[in-house]
Parts: C-alpha cells; sequence; structure tokens
C-alpha cells in the first residue's frame, strides 16, 4: 500500500506539431479525426455535445515520395462550438443541467485553439455556410478563440462532406470565411482523402528533434465508476485542466489519451468514461461509451481501477476488476478522495485506517488480492506519483521472461508438494512447459490428461506460480494442452511439426476481430444489429455490456 508523497513532477509531451480540429457541432470534426487517425478515436453521432474534452492522437502522415520523411503530429478533436446540447435535452436522466457545462467545453476548445500549429476550421459543405460558421471565423480571424494569449497559428477551412463531385462547387462557397481556398474532402466516403492527406503534410512543419516517438512506453487506464475522481487524476498529473470535471455523472464520453513524461519515461494516461448499470444508460452515446471504456482496457498495457473512498464497492466495481482479470493486464487499486475519509469514523465508531480499509476492498474484490493499493488525493496531490511507479513496476513484472529450464524446475517441485489427482488412478505428468509470450506473461503446459488439471488444481498451481516467480502482483495467463498422438504419415512428411509451432503460438488479443466476428456470426443467425452513423469497427461488445445487466446491493 502507498500513500502520502511529495507533489510530482510530469511533463506533457508537447514538442511535435499540433492540429486542432475545430467548428460547429454535427459538421464532421470526429469523423474527420477518425479518417487521420484510421481508427474509431471519438464518438461520432449526430447528437450535439457528444464531444466535450479534447481528444488527442499521435498520428503519422506519411509523404508523396517514397523518400519523404514521415512526419508526426498531435491532431486535437474539440467539441462543437456554439451548440452544447440537443434540443429538449438541455437536462439529463439525473436532473442535472447541462448548459453549466458550457464554459467547460468552451475552455477546452480554447486551449486547443491556443496550443495548436495548424487550426482545421471545419465547415459542412452540403448545408453551407451558416451563421454559426461566420461566428467562428471572425473569432479565429481576431485572435479571440484562444484564451488569453489567442492563437496565432494558421487557419486552413476544411469543407467536410463532399462525397463526391456534385458538391464540389458547393464546397467552393467555404472560401467566404476569409481564409483562402478549402480543403475539399469527406471523411464519411473518403473521397479526396488522399489529395487531403498530401495537402496537410505540406502545411505542417517538420517535428523538433526533441519529439516524442509515437509509440510510448507504457499505456495505463483509468477506469471505475462515475465520479470516482478519473478525469481529476489525469488533470492532476496534466498540471492542467485536460479534462473536464464536474459534479454532473458522466461528463467523460470518449477514452482519452494523454501523453507524459515522467523521469525520462514516456507513458499515456486513458481517462475513460464512467460506468454504471447497463440498465440506466440514457443514450446509444452511454453504450458507445462504455464499450470505449471496454477498448480502453483491451489496448492498455496497465490499468488502474479507480475507487471512491467515500463511496462503497458496488457489483459494478466487481464486474470491472473481474474484466481486468479476464484480460489478464496487471491491475493496482487505486483509492482516491481518501483525504475525505482518513481519520474519521466509520459505522460502528471507529477511526478509519488505509489497513482497514485495504481489507475491505480484499473482501469485496476476492479475486484482486494480488493488485497493490495506493491511497490516493488530487486536491492534496497525494499518492498520485505512487500510483504511476506501482504501474511501471506492473509493467516491468508483466515483461520479464523466464527461462524454460527454471519453469520446468518449478513445476516439478510444485508436483512433488502436490500432484493431481485422479479418481480412476492416473497419474499426472507435465510433458512440457515454457514460457511463450510477455504482457502478460503466458505459460504453456503440454501434459497426458488435461482434465486432471482444471479447477481446483489449476487454481492451486496457479498461486504456487504467483509464489515462485517474478510475476507476484501480476495475471499469468496458463494455456493447458494435452499431448496428441501423430500418425506414422504425419511423422513422414513433416506436417506435424509444423502443426506444433503453430500451435505454440499466443494470438495477440485484437478487439476489433472479435467483435467483427461477433457481426458476422449475428447476420448467420439472422439477428439485425444496428449502428451509429460508419463507426462499424467500433461494434459492441453486447455479451460485456449483458453482465452488467443487474447490479449487486452495496454492502
Amino acid at each position: 500500500m502507498f500513500g502520502h508523497g511529495a507533489p510530482p513532477t510530469y511533463t506533457v509531451c508537447m514538442s511535435i506539431p499540433r492540429i486542432a480540429i475545430v467548428g460547429r457541432p454535427n459538421v464532421g470534426k470526429s469523423s474527420l479525426m477518425n479518417m487521420l487517425a484510421g481508427a474509431k478515436v471519438s464518438i461520432v453521432d449526430p447528437t450535439p455535445g457528444v464531444t466535450r474534452d479534447r481528444v488527442s492522437s499521435l498520428v503519422e502522415l506519411p509523404g508523396d515520395k517514397p523518400t519523404d520523411p514521415v512526419k508526426i503530429v498531435e491532431v486535437t478533436d474539440t467539441g462543437g462550438y456554439g451548440v452544447y446540447t440537443a434540443e429538449g435535452a438541455r437536462f439529463d436522466d439525473a436532473g442535472e443541467d447541462l448548459s453549466t457545462l458550457t464554459s467547460a467545453i468552451e475552455g477546452q476548445i480554447a486551449a486547443a485553439v491556443e496550443r495548436a500549429d495548424l487550426i482545421l476550421f471545419v465547415v459542412d459543405s452540403q448545408s453551407g455556410v451558416t451563421a454559426l460558421d461566420l461566428t467562428i471565423g471572425k473569432l479565429l480571424r481576431e485572435k479571440l478563440l484562444g484564451g488569453r494569449k489567442g492563437s496565432h497559428a494558421k487557419v486552413v477551412v476544411v469543407a467536410n462532406k463532399v462525397d463526391d463531385t456534385r458538391w464540389e462547387a458547393d464546397a467552393v462557397e467555404a472560401s467566404r470565411l476569409g481564409f483562402g481556398e478549402p480543403m475539399l474532402v469527406s471523411a464519411k466516403t473518403n473521397y479526396k482523402r488522399r489529395d487531403f492527406r498530401e495537402r496537410l503534410y505540406e502545411i505542417v512543419p517538420a517535428a523538433g528533434h526533441d519529439a516524442p516517438t509515437a509509440y510510448p512506453e507504457m499505456r495505463i487506464a483509468l477506469v471505475g465508476r462515475r465520479n470516482a475522481g478519473k478525469s481529476t487524476f489525469v488533470n492532476t498529473l496534466a498540471g492542467e485542466e485536460r479534462c473536464i470535471v464536474s459534479e454532473i455523472a458522466g461528463t467523460t464520453r470518449d477514452s482519452i489519451d494523454v501523453r507524459f513524461e515522467m523521469d525520462g519515461r514516456s507513458l499515456v494516461a486513458i481517462d475513460t468514461a464512467g460506468v454504471r448499470k447497463r440498465t440506466k444508460f440514457a443514450d446509444a452515446v452511454e453504450h458507445w461509451a462504455f464499450n470505449r471504456c471496454l477498448l480502453a482496457i483491451a489496448r492498455a498495457d496497465v490499468v488502474l481501477l479507480l475507487l471512491d473512498a467515500t463511496q462503497e464497492i458496488s457489483g459494478v466495481d466487481k464486474r470491472l476488476g473481474a474484466r481486468v482479470l479476464e484480460e489478464h493486464k496487471p491491475c493496482a487499486i487505486v483509492v482516491t478522495k481518501w483525504d475525505l475519509v482518513e481519520g474519521r469514523k466509520n459505522r460502528k465508531g471507529q477511526i478509519v485506517t488505509a489497513e482497514d480499509y485495504a481489507k475491505y476492498i480484499e473482501d469485496e474484490l476476492k479475486g484482486m488480492t494480488m493488485c497493490p493499493i495506493v491511497f490516493t488525493s488530487s486536491v492534496k496531490h497525494m499518492g498520485l506519483q505512487e500510483a504511476v511507479s506501482v504501474a511501471f513496476d506492473l509493467f516491468e513484472q508483466a515483461g520479464q521472461r523466464v527461462t524454460t529450464a527454471k519453469l520446468n524446475e518449478i513445476i516439478r517441485r510444485i508436483l512433488d508438494d502436490r500432484g493431481p489427482s485422479s479418481r480412476l488412478g492416473s497419474q499426472a505428468k507435465v510433458l512440457y512447459v515454457s514460457q511463450v509470450g510477455v504482457l502478460p506473461p503466458t505459460i504453456v503446459m503440454v501434459v497426458n490428461h488435461a482434465e486432471m488439471f482444471t479447477g481446483q488444481y489449476e487454481r492451486y498451481l496457479m498461486n504456487r506460480l504467483h509464489e515462485e516467480l517474478p510475476f507476484g502482483e501480476v495475471p499469468i495467463r496458463l494455456i493447458i494442452r494435452e499431448r496428441q498422438r501423430v500418425e506414422l504419415s504425419e511423422l513422414k512428411s513433416g506436417r506435424h511439426r509444423a502443426e506444433t509451432i503453430a500451435a505454440r503460438e499466443v494470438p495477440e488479443f485484437d478487439p476489433i476481430k472479435r467483435k467483427k466476428k461477433w457481426l458476422k456470426q449475428e447476420e448467420a443467425e439472422g439477428n439485425s444489429v444496428e449502428f451509429i452513423d460508419d463507426a462499424d469497427d467500433d461494434l459492441p461488445d453486447i455479451a460485456a455490456m449483458e453482465d452488467w445487466e443487474d447490479d449487486e446491493p452495496a454492502p
């Protein structure tokens, strides 16, 4: 357990060229962001106010010629300026006034513009230039949209939704905004996509020598219930309002990547949407936000499960923890808002201590007893540095390799102490054992009778491996396979060797392929599935959503 510590010092990676995407709602900013990133980074939905925070992604821009160097840029998607709630949807399902987020959303837009080296002002070529477009253009020309300092970045108009040649003449109307000839593109159909990327490559300056690489050393996903303090945690690390923090639950929608450098090591903190019971989801956007949270867990190297110290652990917290273990992700449990609880009395009149709360966590999250616990307070800058340090330790543990000789010695000792038993009197034998992967540590055991190594003995074996191997605080993926006899014809042809090599290879988890496979199965069975806009790569994890159907009562 960790708690008090000096205020951490971090550096947000800002040395590469930065592109800010701005414009009024529903002009295709998020679709343009996804097109440049080559992935579904931002949630796409026709409802105004879906995007609230700054959503950033590192993008590689290749040149027109093979000899041209690749330019790495940071592209930031912002909320639509001017309209922040849908018509008739000013209040959420809890009765909170969403219009109170207006100043925070505009602050996020201003921060993105102020830090940008290039501003992409997106307009809708099919609906033409509107009064709100003219207002945004005036603010950009007069340097009034970039906060106190304003912005001196170059502004380029992007006429989006030019789906074919019929809309090219309408897109030229955007020239009246006063920023020169617009760039034509359709983020939905990819019309003129190549021309758009080539022109963008010419405009964007080259990155400096101290620019970070496109792939950070470690990715940390922050997950938890709504209002657990995830955005405040990220903002405290960044030293700025990187994510909108509000008392309104469910403020964060997208999964937001924020890059840092800590003691010369690079990392990405992924702020995710807060989770609640599926039956309480207010709209389709919340379903997509929930799915983004699950994808963030899948692509993270380490997960920080945030628990609000002022709230009791619920079924949602338990299912989130189970999801993390299912993905075999190293996890640290971060208790937030500890300054509001430490030293106070519980219902029994006893002083609450860190040891008591850690015991409470172990009792409620039984499958996560190996996970380290860190007590934090973003307000008092307590425990934040320890939480990141613990994440790096877990990352290093999960990346270690153990030699085959040592593994065989450990397995032999475990079997001598206690081997699996069978009612039929069969003797269990381990024929081969080896570590075939890291992150997570993956161990393959080839045995004579696989059924003898399941159930209770598999749990015993896993506990002993955690004790004997340098993976005491990270999950181990244990694959138990039974030996297969080879026919004489296969021995002569050598075909069995290729099959053995293929069997030892453990494919990496790919959430997109898994969801596409699920979609094909649904279509084959005649089931209909509806998706928002063109976000078909973001297929919803229906099985996971069903797990959140009914919440358990709080203890």
